[in-house]
């Protein structure tokens, strides 16, 4: 008991005859400093007293499917600047090999009795009824999976392909693919969606159209362009820059220059696109404004407004850089 009121005491600055009171309920302290206890026994791991577990802490969950994608980094950034603005302390939760699940996190979480979750990615069944049955409010950003139920931000997914569609089309390519990522994840239905539609509008056949599942790694991306190139594309949509990166060192190992023999578009205009070789053209997704909806949102329910159950899109910008160019003359499908 001493060591916890050592070290609470000194990561809010105040004595530990102040932090004492606090877990005994006592009177003499003020709400500010109150608070900033109970959150500094949240944030050190320590149980709350028994009387003081009915106080949801100024805690809020910021859970991520992965660090390595730059565009998640960037959205932990504004999202969890937001919120500290706002008074509440970011809880960074990312899954990694090895470490724990997002159902251990949403565990943990509901343990240190958060104000509220922002999940950028998947969520499952069972963990959504456990966040509803605590009244935990929960804003999706950029969804993995169909949920009911919970606000959503998004990016256009519709838009974005249409963009790159338009531009590609303008320099000449009727050969045109799209890699996305797997087939459950709901982004890429989007996209693949909205893909099939053009392709059917337009004057090419669904083959000179082909589609493509790849994990959103680097490895993955060069893995299923180099099944792609083989159908004769001249161009090719991806669903996120890594993808994108992926699909430019397929290209040069079966010795095609980009943008020569093929054009590629990215997806999210993380970090350092500018510096590629090619620079990347790619779609890039708004962080900042869509960082910032997603906290507002979740503030609005903690302090009482419930908002219809909604998705905010978001419209994507076309940055148009080095990795596009005029369609080449048509190349013939490998045969095998």
């Amino acid at each position: 008991m001493v060591r916890k009121l050592v070290q609470v005491a000194q990561k809010v600055g105040v004595s530990e005859a102040t932090v004492s009171r606090v877990l005994n309920g006592r009177p003499g302290v003020s709400d500010a400093t109150r608070q900033a206890v109970l959150t500094a026994l949240d944030v050190l791991g320590y149980e709350r007293p028994t009387q003081l577990r009915g106080v949801r802490a100024r805690l809020v969950g910021l859970v991520l499917p992965e660090l390595q994608n730059p565009i998640f980094p960037a959205l932990a950034e504004v999202a969890g600047g937001a919120l500290v603005q706002l008074g509440f302390t970011p809880v960074l939760c990312t899954r990694s090999a090895g470490g724990l699940t997002e159902a251990e996190y949403v565990t943990m979480l509901l343990d240190q009795q958060v104000s509220g979750v922002i999940f950028c990615g998947g969520l499952t069944q069972d963990e959504s009824a456990a966040l509803k049955s605590r009244n935990v409010p929960v804003v999706l950003l950029n969804a993995a999976v169909d949920h009911g139920g919970f606000p959503q931000v998004s990016t256009d997914d519709v838009a974005a392909v249409q963009q790159a569609y338009a531009h590609l089309s303008s320099l000449g390519h009727t050969r045109i693919g799209l890699m996305v990522g797997p087939a459950d994840h709901t982004p890429s239905r989007r996209k693949a969606a909205a893909f099939t539609a053009l392709a059917h509008r337009g004057a090419g056949s669904q083959k000179t159209h082909p589609i493509g599942n790849a994990l959103f790694s680097f490895e993955g991306g060069q893995a299923v362009a180099t099944e792609l190139l083989a159908t004769g594309i001249t161009a090719l949509i991806c669903g996120s820059d890594v993808l994108a990166l992926g699909a430019i060192r397929a290209a040069r190992r079966q010795g095609l220059t980009v943008p020569a023999d093929l054009s590629v578009v990215g997806y999210d205009d993380s970090a350092f696109m500018n510096y590629t070789d090619p620079p990347l053209t790619t779609l890039r997704q708004p962080i900042e404004a869509m960082s910032r909806a997603a906290v507002t949102l979740l503030a609005n329910q903690i302090n009482g407004t419930n908002p219809t159950p909604k998705e905010l899109l978001h419209e994507p910008e076309l940055v148009v850089r080095l990795s596009t160019a005029p369609a080449p003359a048509p190349r013939e499908a490998a045969t095998g």
